[in-house]
């Protein structure tokens, strides 16, 4: 194609950049790398390597900057021929529709967002579900499109799940990531912080129950970065958030009657990439 720009998100900035730039250059193009400015040093370890690996000197190249500035001037630069991006639905649509635009189009892969469900029977082992289920929406702080975001649990269960689900919220260590012990580190930035107390208040005025977490941790060493509880709530399907993307550690839960309700409350999503299913 020529010149392939690769936009990539701070949250897996390696994985999302190295499996695209090695499929452009090893079919012939060259390219430019964006990360996200959360994340920006990610970029920089990988063009050391790809310069320590002989690639010749413009075959790869590297960009810091501002999706908004270094990002917009990548899409709308009429020497790039094509566009990988990973993020969110409202910047990916945006970039599609440049691409799309202009004297012919240019190709675009774009993988945006999620909005994640799993589904438990009342059949389902309840243990083995509590963890998968607090190890998929809360690793990484639930920053991450593949996150699980929505629970359907048949009633007669649901109790018994959402103790246990509770529970394991409890025993998560929070604290400094680079510490063995704490599971969970803070969120990404000033943004998602707020964005968290902004969700939280919405649940609660929205008619939530709020089983754990909700809170922003600000004693002690805490104090020094973005760290949240993670939050477990049951929730009113009429709320927002049911359909939402919020991108942090929170999960909503709701009762059904059956399967056939909870797999179309799982279907009832603009947003899908993952799902979950623990039954028999």
């Amino acid at each position: 194609y020529g010149v392939w720009a690769v936009i990539v998100p701070f949250n897996f900035p390696l994985a999302r950049g190295g499996g695209p730039v090695a499929a452009a250059l090893v079919t012939g193009n060259t390219v430019v790398l964006k990360c996200a400015t959360d994340t920006p040093w990610a970029g920089r370890l990988l063009a050391d390597c790809i310069r320590d690996a002989g690639l010749p000197p413009g075959v790869f190249n590297w960009l810091a900057g501002s999706g908004s500035v270094a990002g917009a001037a990548l899409v709308r630069d009429p020497r790039t021929a094509g566009v990988t991006f990973t993020g969110s639905v409202t910047v990916g649509r945006e970039i599609i529709g440049a691409l799309a635009g202009g004297a012919w189009p240019r190709p675009c892969i774009a993988e945006m967002g999620g909005k994640n469900p799993c589904i438990v029977t009342s059949r389902a082992d309840l243990d083995r579900a509590a963890q998968g289920i607090v190890r998929s929406a809360y690793g990484m702080g639930g920053q991450k499109c593949s996150a699980l975001s929505r629970v359907y649990v048949d009633a007669d269960v649901a109790g018994a799940l959402l103790e246990r689900l509770e529970r394991r919220v409890g025993e998560i260590r929070i604290g400094d990531p680079l510490r063995r012990e704490n599971w969970l580190g803070p969120v990404v930035n000033a943004s998602a912080y707020a964005s968290y107390a902004r969700y939280v208040d919405e649940l609660r005025a929205g008619g939530a129950r709020i089983i754990a977490g909700g809170s922003q941790l600000r004693d002690g060493a805490l104090a020094r970065g973005y760290y949240v509880e993670p939050v477990l709530a049951e929730a009113p399907l009429s709320h927002r958030l049911w359909k939402h993307e919020m991108f942090l550690p929170i999960l909503l839960v709701h009762r059904v009657r059956d399967r056939e309700e909870a797999m179309r409350l799982a279907n009832d999503s603009d947003l899908g990439l993952t799902a979950g299913f623990y039954g028999a």
